[in-house]
């Protein structure tokens, strides 16, 4: 009896060191993975600080060019903002750099703060101070710096991306050495092993359910379009992550009886489900307003701006948008832009790209303008995010607004073939790995009743 008590207690205190082993392992592969899934959303935190960065740093060209043609006090304000903001998502970003030892990306974006800084002091800061520069040549020599910024900022980029998927496969190995380690416990210990089974699969589960809500938000957040008399539509989407299908760019038709329509597509900063829940609230926000004001898209983004900035709290966050009202009627088409530079008007095969008439939204208050273009059969529009004009190929090169335009030109005449055709060579330039979310929207004018 004795012997078998002994057998017993020994028994029972093998299978409590098996359960304190089993338990201490279980927390360590937790924090384990925990500390990865940090890291990387640090950086993909660095990914967009250094996206916003480029942004700030173009509002900086934008503003000195327009202090340059107008001599107006808001754009040097603007150039000053737009540099505060700048300096601190440098930090952030050099921060991010620092915390995983990616000195050769600290390299580059030192390369880029000296470039961008020695483009202030030699360029800027004295054209804000005495003026009287010709526009072409401050292009010329913006260009320069641009040139090299961004080759310097695709390395950065690269650098963060390439340990981003490091850190996703260091998870992956870890959760798949938690997965091999719950089968041995399941045979030694079985009910034990279904706990830790049942505890390490959560964070599959919450994976899984991301990638449920991604493809749920994707079905309620882009049009399924009502036919527009005497118009073709076409559009597509283009997301540059495999793993979430939807971000911050979003697109809309909207019938404005009798025989107008809405016309939008914007651009939020942000990437992944955050970006993509606020896409919702600026298609459902501008269809709102677009009822009150139904032939005023400028007084559209005057409202937006507003509601905007008073819903959205976070001060770093911003949109570009261009909305239109279309008379498919008079085949006339009034817009409103807001710093969405990617617009263009086909007519037979020449292509114009369509001013901007105000700021980013988000950013100031100001007054938005419309402009007014007349459509004749055949003509369309061509509305797109950045995606289009910043494809890059793997070396780095741009598209760029001069190729944007060629493909266009090139394209099919049917709007959703024109839309399709220029998917397809952002995805071939890009050997089908985009860096940035695609958004296009297509209307072609054909004066058919039917």
């Amino acid at each position: 009896m004795s012997e078998r008590v002994a057998g017993t207690v020994v028994f029972t205190l093998f299978l409590l060191l098996v359960l304190g082993l089993a338990i201490q392992g279980a927390f360590q592969t937790r924090a384990s993975i925990a500390a990865t899934y940090n890291r990387e959303a640090d950086m993909q935190r660095a990914q967009i600080d250094l996206e916003q960065m480029l942004r700030l740093q173009i509002l900086e060209e934008n503003s000195l060019r327009g202090f340059i043609l107008t001599h107006d006090t808001f754009y040097s304000q603007e150039y000053a903002q737009a540099s505060s903001l700048w300096a601190a998502k440098e930090t952030d970003v050099r921060d991010a750099l620092t915390k995983e030892r990616l000195f050769a990306a600290l390299g580059l974006l030192g390369q880029y703060d000296v470039v961008q800084n020695d483009w202030r002091r030699e360029i800027a800061q004295p054209l804000f101070l005495h003026g009287g520069a010709n526009i072409v040549s401050v292009d010329k020599k913006n260009k320069e710096f641009t040139d090299y910024q961004a080759m310097t900022a695709a390395g950065v980029e690269a650098a963060i991306a390439k340990t981003s998927a490091l850190l996703l496969h260091s998870t992956q190995e870890q959760i798949d050495r938690s997965s091999y380690a719950r089968t041995f416990w399941l045979l030694i210990f079985g009910l034990l092993a279904i706990f830790y089974n049942a505890y390490g699969s959560r964070l599959t589960r919450q994976l899984q359910e991301e990638r449920t809500v991604t493809d749920a938000l994707q079905q309620a957040f882009f049009s399924r379009f009502v036919p527009l008399p005497r118009c073709e539509v076409g559009a597509t989407y283009l997301a540059a992550s495999s793993r979430l299908r939807v971000g911050g760019d979003v697109y809309d038709v909207f019938r404005l009886p009798p025989n107008d329509a809405l016309v939008m597509i914007a651009d939020v900063s942000g990437k992944g489900i955050d970006a993509a829940v606020l896409t919702a609230f600026v298609r459902f926000t501008v269809r709102s307003i677009a009822l009150r004001h139904p032939r005023e898209p400028a007084k559209i983004l005057d409202e937006f701006n507003e509601a905007f900035k008073q819903s959205v709290e976070d001060p770093s966050l911003f949109v570009t948008m261009l909305v239109g009202i279309l008379d498919c009627s008079k085949a006339s088409f009034v817009y409103a832009s807001a710093g969405h530079d990617s617009a263009y008007v086909r007519r037979s095969s020449h292509v114009e790209p369509l001013p901007v008439t105000g700021p980013l939204l988000g950013v100031m208050d100001v007054a938005y303008a419309s402009n007014t273009i007349q459509l004749n059969p055949g003509d369309t529009v061509v509305l797109a995010t950045d995606g289009l004009t910043e494809a890059r190929t793997r070396s780095g090169a741009l598209l760029g607004e001069e190729g944007a335009t060629r493909w266009i030109a090139d394209a099919p005449a049917a709007a959703q073939a024109l839309a399709d055709a220029l998917s397809a060579g952002v995805r071939k330039r890009s050997g089908n790995r985009p860096r940035d979310d695609l958004a296009l929207l297509v209307v072609r004018y054909t004066g058919d009743d039917a």
